[in-house]
């Protein structure tokens, strides 16, 4: 949908975008109709979906956080004498070392999530079932719903608030997108069916049942309720599967992050696939090491689980709400699901996550307030992104060079054809960069073959060689082309400069004899050899790679918003990743062109 927090006629400038969004949905609804005509509606929209995500970034901080935390703690049964400041500094090593390893990428370790897991899950029903025949063997009548609402009317208010200390046994499940990236639906179906959800239900009845014998010991359920025999197995196989717990949740901060890079959203940061098979599969140095910085002073800061596991009610429960309402507007407006599907769907999930949350906001001044903290900074800085981004690009369609615009700067008498080749770097798709003019009316020059370059991003693994270099020819324009270079994510775009010029060449000799052999049906051989020519002079003359380096000139006209929020990203702007990835350019062949643009 055309959803944005500038004015609606900037979508339609991305023509195929539009028109395959069209094409798929028909007919617009009249919700979607509704955020397109208003202003308001597009930005709580985009505020609550950035909510959304920064608070998943914050589940990326908190679950590393509190599984390894928890499952250490269980030292200090068998050992008295270790105090909860070195169970911290334990944890703390330990996350060091997962993120450390981070960099390897997950296939290269993954073979060990499928035994620890297994054993995880096959283990702790064990023990728990042990629980129930020695503690409590009737505790499966639990599973009846009389229980629950005998429950809350027995306990009124007191039995609503702590809900907010049950939402922990559902955490998880909110990131299950991520393993979206690394199998397929039915696989995760049948996973949880048969093997998490029947291992769940069996360790918590047991956990439930030995607290029923000894309820003073409900301050550390799992550790107590272990038979002492099996004490350090199932130490190990716990500490295990919380750093695996720990990976699923950083691989998909990571997932979530690269999606919001490539869509505009959040500062381009390095993004590596570490697997040439799985989009889902990748890695960002800078996200890692802040995570890792995060995650450790969640630790030392908030050593006390039950802080950490009422920040971690908060996010999770807020991360679930959220994605529903999301998802209710997609059935709606994309997938046109029938009207009672979505009203029972909407229902059903509001209704159990809308209490849920309701009962972790109690928790607030307890601990609540850290992912709150997390997720405003974050939030700041994608919406600083964001907005600025969008003016950007608001600017550069307004202002964009068309095909006739270039024909009339190059035909005047002061501005010269120099030699050489030159790939001048644009993002826009129809129409060139408003650098370009500011370019020729300055320098009053432009080379004898210039080729305007745009690189665009493809969501699969490998672009075909063949179809990895598109040229164009600008009809009317001596010497002057369009090359699209198409990229997929797990191509590498770290070609050798004069490697990267050989290809483009050599695609473009092609091009011009297809099409003056297709299309000019008067063209001799003569004119074919001299385009061709003309080409390997302006390569033996010299290459240079020219990109605009624009920033915002803020007027005296500008409003505060805009002068904050353009001065911030700017900020962020100068700081982060060139969006010109690295070609492999000498430096001594790469020119940028400074223009401001007035915001």
């Amino acid at each position: 949908m055309n959803i944005g927090i500038l004015s609606s006629n900037r979508a339609s400038s991305n023509s195929s975008l539009a028109h395959s969004m069209h094409e798929g949905t028909g007919k617009k609804s009249q919700l979607g109709k509704f955020f397109e005509s208003s202003m308001v509606a597009r930005r709580v929209l985009l505020f609550v979906a950035i909510l959304g995500m920064c608070m998943l970034i914050g589940d990326g901080i908190l679950t590393p956080a509190i599984s390894v935390l928890s499952a250490m703690d269980g030292l200090r049964a068998p050992f008295p004498s270790i105090n909860k400041s070195l169970v911290e500094a334990l944890s703390a090593a330990v996350l060091v070392v997962l993120f450390l390893l981070q960099k390897f990428g997950t296939s290269r370790v993954s073979f060990l999530f499928s035994p620890i897991m297994g054993a995880w899950t096959l283990t702790t029903p064990l023990v728990g079932i042990y629980s129930i025949i020695h503690n409590y063997p009737s505790i499966f009548k639990a599973l009846s719903p009389h229980y629950i609402f005998h429950f809350f009317s027995r306990n009124g208010k007191e039995g609503w608030l702590l809900l907010g200390g049950t939402v922990l046994c559902i955490t998880g499940s909110e990131a299950l997108f991520a393993d979206l990236g690394h199998f397929n639906r039915t696989s995760i179906q049948i996973a949880f069916l048969f093997t998490i959800y029947p291992s769940l239900v069996l360790t918590y009845a047991g956990q439930t049942a030995y607290l029923i014998r000894n309820p003073n010991d409900h301050d550390d359920g799992f550790y107590k309720f272990i038979p002492t025999k099996v004490y350090w197995p199932m130490f190990i196989i716990a500490t295990s599967a919380a750093i695996v717990a720990s990976q699923s949740l950083i691989s998909a901060t990571f997932s979530v992050i690269k999606q919001s890079v490539v869509l505009g959203y959040f500062p381009r940061v390095k993004v590596v696939h570490t697997s040439r098979n799985k989009e889902g599969e990748v890695y960002s140095p800078e996200v890692n090491y802040i995570l890792m910085v995060l995650c450790v002073a969640v630790i030392l800061i908030f050593g006390d689980g039950k802080d950490i596991g009422n920040a971690f009610g908060v996010v999770v429960s807020l991360v679930m709400l959220i994605t529903t309402v999301l998802l209710t507007l997609v059935m709606i407006i994309i997938w046109r699901t029938p009207p009672v599907l979505v009203a029972l769907y909407f229902f059903v999930f509001f209704t159990m996550e809308g209490v849920y949350v309701s009962a972790v906001c109690t928790k607030i001044q307890e601990g609540g307030w850290i992912p709150f903290a997390i997720s405003f900074i974050l939030a700041l800085i994608m919406f600083g992104w964001f907005y600025g981004r969008q003016t950007k690009i608001e600017y550069e369609l307004t202002h964009r060079i068309t095909l006739d615009r270039l024909g009339m700067l190059l035909s005047n008498p002061s501005v010269q054809r120099v030699p050489g080749l030159c790939f001048f770097y644009t993002n826009i798709q129809d129409g060139l960069t408003p650098v370009l003019g500011h370019y020729i009316k300055n320098v009053k020059s432009l080379h004898n073959i210039t080729i305007f370059t745009t690189l665009r991003y493809l969501l699969v693994p490998k672009v075909n060689p063949l179809e990895r270099i598109v040229i164009r020819e600008m009809v009317g324009l001596k010497g002057i082309y369009g090359c699209v270079i198409q990229y997929g994510y797990a191509d590498s775009l770290n070609l050798e400069g004069d490697d990267f010029v050989g290809q483009v060449t050599e695609s473009l000799k092609v091009h011009i004899q297809d099409f003056l052999d297709g299309v000019q049906c008067g063209t001799t051989v003569a004119e074919i050899q001299e385009e061709i020519s003309d080409l390997e002079e302006a390569k033996h003359a010299g290459v240079v790679h020219i990109r605009g380096k624009t920033r915002f000139y803020i007027g005296k006209s500008c409003g505060w918003f805009d002068r904050i929020m353009l001065a911030f990203y700017e900020a962020m702007h100068n700081n982060c990743r060139s969006a010109l990835p690295a070609l492999g350019v000498p430096p001594p062949q790469r020119i940028e062109v400074g223009m401001l643009y007035e915001a």
